[in-house]
């Protein structure tokens, strides 16, 4: 699948593997970060740092039951790019004095790829992440999560978001033609 994805014009995508054993994830996120580089895109790992770092991954995303930023740091270097997801107000601002490269902010709308998932933010909740995001020294782009559609995600960009992060909408149709739609939803 992240051939297609890649073909089609991904230029950025993680590897969310809440359940695969070790072995097996690391040598997955090795192929997908090859794969990565040699499209020009940028593969992240989810959750695992020293995953992230064997693989040769370009990011690691974090939540805020993983490990800390500052301690991913540790592990995966200063180059790496680390994303902190968030879910209020409090963590936006927490995390924007952590060691991070760009934040997240979700549930954006409904999402069915969490078994349970955190309250909704809105669009409100994206408007005031881009806001605290884009303040004074803080400057990090927001990346908007959670059952965001091809409908809905100019609405996101337009509420502050730099990027969309979605999983089921994709899957709908051909994959491949489905991502061009995104692109050129969003150009």
């Amino acid at each position: 699948m992240a051939d297609i994805w890649l073909d089609a014009g991904v230029r950025l995508f993680q590897l969310r593997a809440k359940t695969m054993a070790s072995g097996a994830m690391l040598e997955l996120a090795e192929a997908l970060a090859r794969r990565a580089e040699a499209a020009g895109a940028t593969f992240v790992v989810n959750d695992r740092a020293d995953i992230a770092r064997l693989a040769g991954a370009g990011g690691l995303h974090v939540g805020q039951t993983d490990l800390d930023p500052a301690d991913a740091r540790l592990v995966v270097g200063a180059t790496m790019a680390i994303g902190r997801s968030t879910h209020t107000e409090a963590q936006v601002r927490a995390a924007l004095d952590e060691p991070i490269d760009y934040l997240a902010i979700g549930p954006v709308f409904g999402t069915t790829s969490k078994d349970r998932p955190d309250p909704l933010v809105g669009l409100d909740g994206v408007r005031m992440a881009a806001r605290l995001a884009s303040a004074g020294g803080a400057r990090r782009p927001v990346v908007a999560i959670g059952g965001i559609t091809i409908e809905t995600a100019p609405e996101v960009i337009a509420a502050g978001a730099a990027s969309v992060a979605v999983i089921a909408d994709l899957l709908i149709g051909d994959p491949a033609t489905r991502i061009r739609d995104y692109l050129d939803t969003l150009a």
